[in-house]
Formats: C-alpha cells, sequence, structure tokens
C-alpha cells in the first residue's frame, strides 16, 4: 500500500506543475469561455456551458484573483479529495491511483476543461451507487446523495444527461430480476430524484436564456463528410484503451492508416477486458460492473450520435472520457481481484504514466516566460470587447531529428501556434474580452487580434529545432 500512497503524490505533483511547461499553461479556447461566464456570475449571459464548471471556477479565483492558479488549484485539490477519500473510505484506492495515472485523468486534470469536476462528481457517485447496488448498508441518505451528484454532473456538463440515461437503461434490466426488487426501487428513487433535478435545471436555463442547453449557440455541422466521421468513429473505439489516445493529426493515409492499427490493439483490449468482465458475473459486486459498462455503451453512442447532428469536438480523449473512465475502473477492481500479484499493471501503468507526461511535454516552453511578455501589454487593450486569432493561417512548424538514422521531419503542433498562445494568455488574464471564433464584428476598432501583441520569447523558441 505504502507505494501507492507514494505514487498519489507523484500524481498530484505532476499534475500541478506540468501545465507550467506548456505555451499556454494548460488554457486553450473552451477554457476561455468558461473563464469568461465565471466572471459573469452571479449574473451569467449564456448556456453555451453549463454553470458547474466556471461557478467552481469563481469560487477559487475570490481567493488566488487569477483564472490560471485558480484552475490550477481546483484541479489539484479534487485530486488530493479523491485520493484521500478512496484511501480513508477504503473505496479502492489502488484501482483509483491507477486510474489517475491512465491517459484520460492525466490529461483533463491538467488543463482548464469541465470534465475534470465532471469526474470528479462521477467518482464519488460511482460510491454511492456501489453502496446502493454491492452492499446491504445503504440508506436514503445514499440515494439522496448520488441524485444531487448527478444534478451537479448535469449541470458541469450537458453531456451528463447520457450518464443518467446509461443508469436508466441499467435499472429497466433490474427491474426484470424478481431477485434485485429492492435495490431496483432504491435506483428507481435515484432516477427520479435526480430527474427533477435535471428538469429543473433545463427550465431554468430555457426561462433565463431561451434554450434548453445552448443548441441555438452551436449550430449544425458544415457538413457530415464520410472522413469526419471515419475519425469519429475511430475516436470513440479508442475510448477503450486506457492508456494511449492520440488522435489523427490530418486526413492523410499515413495518419489514418495509423489510427486504424491503433483500433486493432484497442479491440484486442476491448476483447481482455471483456474476458475480466466476464469473470466478475458471479461476484457480489457484477451489479456495479454491469452498470459501469453499460453506462459506458450507452455514453460513447449518444456522444458519437451528437456529434453528427452539432457542432463539437470530434470523438478525442476529452469527450469519450467517462466511457473510458467506467471501462479502465471496473476492468482495475477486477484484475485486482482476481490476480494475487499487481506487478504487471503496476508496472505498466508507471510506464504509460511517464510516457504521458513526457509526450505532453515533447516541446516543453515556459508559461510565465510567455505570460511575463503578453500580461503588461494587456493594458493598451482594456477597450477591446472581443478578441480574434488572426493568426490562424500561419504555421509555426517544429523541426525533430530522429536519432541514429538521422532523418528529420516538421510537425505543426496545433496548441502551440503563436496566435494561440497569445489568444489563451490573453483571455486569461482578462476574460472579459470574449474571444471570436469568426471575425464578424462590424466595429473593428472592439476587437483585440492576436498579431497586435508581441511575444518575442514565443518567436524564439519556435525557431530551435528539437532533438
Amino acid at each position: 500500500m505504502n507505494k501507492y500512497i507514494i505514487l498519489a503524490i507523484i500524481v498530484v505533483l505532476v499534475n500541478f506543475g506540468q501545465s507550467f511547461l506548456l505555451p499556454t499553461g494548460g488554457v486553450y479556447a473552451d477554457s476561455l469561455s468558461y473563464f469568461e461566464i465565471a466572471s459573469d456570475l452571479p449574473k451569467p449571459v449564456t448556456n453555451l456551458f453549463p454553470l458547474g464548471y466556471p461557478a467552481f471556477l469563481r469560487v477559487f479565483f475570490e481567493v488566488f484573483r487569477d483564472y490560471f492558479w485558480a484552475y490550477k488549484f481546483l484541479s489539484v485539490s479534487m485530486i488530493i479529495v479523491v485520493f484521500v477519500f478512496s484511501y480513508v473510505k477504503k473505496f479502492f484506492f489502488r484501482e483509483t491511483v491507477l486510474l489517475f495515472m491512465g491517459k484520460t485523468l492525466l490529461f483533463v486534470f491538467s488543463i482548464a476543461i469541465s470534465e475534470g469536476p465532471f469526474l470528479f462528481l462521477m467518482y464519488f457517485m460511482m460510491y454511492f451507487l456501489y453502496k446502493i447496488l454491492c452492499t446491504d448498508s445503504s440508506s436514503i441518505k445514499d440515494i439522496l446523495a448520488a441524485s444531487f451528484l448527478m444534478i451537479l454532473m448535469f449541470a458541469t456538463r450537458y453531456s451528463g444527461i447520457y450518464f443518467y440515461l446509461g443508469i436508466g437503461f441499467f435499472s429497466i434490466f433490474m427491474f426484470f430480476r424478481p431477485q434485485e426488487r429492492k435495490r431496483f426501487k432504491m435506483m428507481f428513487l435515484f432516477l427520479v430524484i435526480a430527474g427533477v433535478g435535471i428538469g429543473g435545471y433545463l427550465a431554468f436555463n430555457y426561462f433565463s436564456f431561451g434554450s434548453f442547453t445552448g443548441e441555438n449557440l452551436r449550430g449544425q455541422p458544415h457538413a457530415i463528410l464520410k472522413m469526419n466521421v471515419l475519425r469519429d468513429a475511430l475516436g470513440t473505439v479508442n475510448s477503450i484503451n486506457p492508456y494511449i489516445g492520440l488522435k489523427p493529426s490530418s486526413n492523410s493515409f499515413i495518419s489514418i492508416a495509423f489510427q486504424f492499427l491503433l483500433m486493432l490493439v484497442d479491440l484486442a483490449i476491448f476483447v481482455y477486458f471483456l474476458k475480466y468482465f466476464k469473470k466478475a458475473k458471479a461476484s457480489a459486486e457484477s451489479n456495479f460492473h454491469q452498470l459501469l459498462w453499460i453506462i459506458a455503451g450507452v455514453y460513447a453512442v449518444c456522444l458519437f450520435c451528437s456529434g453528427l447532428v452539432q457542432q463539437i469536438e470530434e470523438m478525442n480523449t476529452r469527450m469519450q472520457a467517462a466511457v473510458n473512465v467506467c471501462l479502465f475502473f471496473s476492468f482495475l477492481i477486477i484484475y485486482l481481484k482476481i490476480n494475487t500479484s499487481d506487478k504487471i499493471i503496476f508496472r505498466l501503468s508507471l510506464f504509460f504514466f511517464c510516457f504521458g507526461v513526457l509526450y505532453t511535454l515533447k516541446r516543453p516552453e515556459f508559461y510565465f516566460d510567455n505570460r511575463k511578455e503578453i500580461e503588461p501589454q494587456m493594458s493598451k487593450f482594456n477597450s477591446k470587447k472581443y478578441m480574434f486569432n488572426d493568426e490562424r493561417d500561419e504555421n509555426d512548424m517544429t523541426t525533430y531529428t530522429l536519432p541514429l538514422i538521422n532523418k528529420t521531419f516538421q510537425y505543426r503542433h496545433t496548441n502551440g501556434q503563436a496566435g494561440d498562445t497569445k489568444q489563451s494568455i490573453a483571455g486569461t488574464i482578462n476574460p472579459k474580452i470574449k474571444w471570436l471564433k469568426y471575425d464578424t464584428v462590424t466595429d473593428k476598432s472592439k476587437v483585440l487580434y492576436t498579431s497586435e501583441i508581441k511575444l518575442n520569447h514565443n518567436k524564439k523558441q519556435q525557431k530551435t529545432d528539437e532533438q
């Protein structure tokens, strides 16, 4: 157990320091929208994103007076709370630490996105659902706690409704099992209470903003291209993989072929997971594992279909985070219960944890150097209401040299471009400046263009070849 305590401390420290070596500090376009909503509280003006994450950010902002530090300390606080809770309550502590060493939690807690608090709430809801389904000590308090967490999950990410639907499907199966009638009643009560809360939040959105989930702000996809559907399908399958989550960098044959090879690995992992899932059928925890797998299936399919009808990200590690956590957590519980030794899974997790950190920091750039250059310039732009990245078409390429064979290749880091860096840091400093996806504002004097912001350090970094 001591080695897992040490690992938990390492995970916390890595999470805290990792984003310091990212050009934007882990802040991206969606992060700016969350910061903007948080700065508007308690009078939000949009429901493009739910209020849960912005509300958390605002609480921490009132302490640190800076949205970068607000998101950093919020993230690390959530990880610490999960580890302490898991250890004190003896709720699969080893499994929880290993879960945080996988690709999903390593990623979502290191940047400013709502998946972090969403999965944080989901973890605690899994605890209460476990008590309801697998113990005889559950009570109405557990049902109320699980219901409240479900409502908070939906208030943090609208995709929480797919999690709710997954529980609903599982409850239908329970209805046809006479021996589970008592637990079905408890799950039904949970669905009713949580459903009323979710309905209340939707009503609040409708009467406050004129739409239920900001659907009028997203619009339809420009076109449902076969290649986009293929990439979404590959990304959905990749949600199975606990350690490797690489999305294609382009629609080139090589890129898609690599993703197909990764899909074969993903399917092999799925078969391996399924073998252990079948072994859990006769255990006292079978209901819990069935619940997690059904939630994962419903969530994956619903989110994939959602991507076909509205403008959301492709099915990457972030979008399918809940699916990956459900499947991986279920596997870890069964694996460590069946196997007497944890050496293989421990070493594998440690290797891919190191790999994930190194992959993320493959082009390290000190965030505070960038911020130090941009922050003094922001006082000149106090009159600006909008911000637009007019440097999107500039391709800042990084040159890599492969050892031994002495071959070089260039790669365009999508989140390492000068315009993106300026936009993210400027928006962190002044979240009242609304970032624009398209330059549609008529009065250009109200728009801050990223080309107006100087970033000499970034330009020097771009000229450096990496080995």
